[in-house]
């Protein structure tokens, strides 16, 4: 059986206990799932928002792209990606990513893996707002978030 994983760019906010349920709830082979959630903070109070922007049908593509890698990889059971786009507020989620499979470390690699990728190849470009309505800049990469993929290699 072929395992495909769900993926999403979507504007509206997601639900972790429905899309934990969706992927594990009837599946007696699960035996762990890992959730991470990215949510959007303030570093240093100045933040009222970050805008993401992505590029349609590519961002997709290339999170699928990176699902289908991690469940061949670590053999999950399933595995949801979502990412959200539009201007998102201090503390509202971004992203979520759902690692089923047998036994925890697969799951707990699995999640980290599609991470460390969606940081560094999903076409997505994130700009600040401040507080009080100040455009800021558009982020730039990371090199910590280039060595934190090149780990997998």
């Amino acid at each position: 059986m072929t395992i495909t994983p769900t993926i999403r760019v979507q504007r509206e906010d997601f639900d972790l206990q429905a899309e934990v349920d969706l992927l594990s709830k009837g599946k007696p082979g699960v035996g762990a799932v890992v959730t991470f959630s990215g949510l959007c903070r303030d570093d240093g109070g100045m933040l009222a928002a970050l805008e993401l922007e992505h590029y349609p049908g590519m961002a997709e593509a290339e999170m699928s792209r990176i699902g289908a890698l991690a469940i061949a990889r670590f053999g999950l059971l399933g595995l949801t990606a979502i990412h959200r786009y539009g201007k998102i507020a201090v503390g509202e989620n971004i992203v979520l990513v759902v690692a089923a499979a047998p036994h925890r470390q697969a799951a707990f690699d699995g999640a980290n893996f599609v991470m460390d990728f969606l940081k560094t190849a999903a076409p997505f470009w994130k700009k600040e707002h401040g507080k009080g309505g100040a455009a800021g800049d558009w982020v730039a990469a990371k090199d910590a978030d280039d060595a934190a993929r090149d780990k997998w290699k």
